[in-house]
């Protein structure tokens, strides 16, 4: 009888820690995008354009999201993410690149990945449709970690990448915003205050929490509008335009030569990690103190390991969204909105 009770009394506590492990909360996971910061005032904004903006948003956080619930990782996410951003003309990157001021279009793109610490970037290409698959490419697949111009191109073509003529980044809206750049004197201004501050940026970003806890951060953009001498700013750069590590993901939109001499991306994470603060608090002393001392404009859009979500910038507005397991979700444009 006696062991009869036992066997009973163990199967009970088996089956009680079965059921336990059967209803184990999830890991929290969750997506973060955006698609660059600048003057974005609502009274410049057309009924048309505002609801083209908010759709393409949900669809790409939508894309990115959906791999991170059925149990993909991160890098997934973000790309998946991206890759919806960079098709599309509303935003600078891949198909809405601006031009330089030789009127080409030169693409830049990194990625980043807590579990390693990979990363990989590619810098001033113009035959590639999604420069976010060949940085990933470049993260996955070679012993560098930055690649640019016709080397990062020799490299895609080696992985079986499909290089498209330099038409397909041609947009009428680009070409105008370039042509009123040359124009644009002092004497004779063809720019607003608010066109000529908002030709310096334009990006778009993801950052994703996946199930297993790692996080992925990617950045990819056209650039500068009238860049010369084979500028790079700070969307390829890793610690500046993204960052990754096991406590925090971040990605920047902004003047890139100030998140370049600031480390943004970097220093909000190392705020995470060596000051042990929230990620909004962190954000918020580097774009909001940090920054504007320097004089930078732009924003971040992150998240940490438990799935918080942090946006900040100190611009007029920022095209971005989030989405959790949490519950959370909204797309946003506007300061205080």
């Amino acid at each position: 009888m006696t062991k009869l009770l036992k066997t009973l009394t163990l199967t009970a506590l088996l089956a009680a820690s079965f059921s336990a492990l059967a209803t184990k909360p999830e890991r929290p996971y969750g997506l973060v995008i955006h698609g660059g910061a600048g003057t974005i005032l609502k009274k410049n904004m057309t009924p048309e354009a505002e609801k083209a903006y908010r759709e393409k948003l949900d669809e790409a956080l939508a894309a990115g999201y959906k791999v991170l619930e059925q149990g993909g990782n991160s890098i997934d996410a973000v790309k998946a993410s991206i890759v919806i951003m960079e098709d599309s003309p509303l935003f600078n990157a891949g198909k809405g690149a601006v031009f330089t001021h030789e009127g080409v279009n030169e693409l830049d793109a990194s990625i980043m990945y807590s579990e390693d610490l990979s990363a990989g970037a590619i810098a001033g290409v113009s035959h590639i449709k999604n420069p976010i698959l060949l940085a990933d490419k470049v993260r996955t697949d070679s012993v560098h970690v930055m690649m640019s111009r016709e080397g990062a191109e020799e490299f895609a073509k080696e992985q079986g990448f499909e290089l498209v003529d330099t038409k397909y980044f041609f947009t009428q809206r680009r070409w105008d915003q370039l042509e009123k750049v040359l124009k644009h004197t002092p004497e004779k201004p063809e720019l607003s205050e608010d066109e000529a501050k908002n030709s310096k940026f334009g990006t778009v970003g993801a950052v994703a929490l996946d199930k297993d806890g790692n996080i992925a951060a990617a950045t990819s953009t056209g650039g500068m509008t009238n860049k010369r001498y084979g500028r790079i700013g700070d969307s390829p750069v890793i610690g500046a335009g993204t960052y990754a590590d096991k406590n925090c993901g971040v990605s920047a939109t902004g003047h890139g030569e100030y998140f370049i001499r600031a480390a943004v991306t970097y220093d909000i994470c190392a705020r995470v990690k060596y000051k042990r603060q929230g990620i909004q608090e962190s954000a918020d002393e580097v774009i909001h103190d940090k920054l504007v001392e320097m004089g930078g404009d732009g924003g971040v859009i992150g998240l940490d390991a438990g799935a918080n979500i942090m946006a900040s910038f100190n611009t007029e507005g920022m095209y971005h969204g989030w989405k959790t397991s949490n519950g959370q979700q909204a797309i946003k444009i506007y300061k205080g909105e």
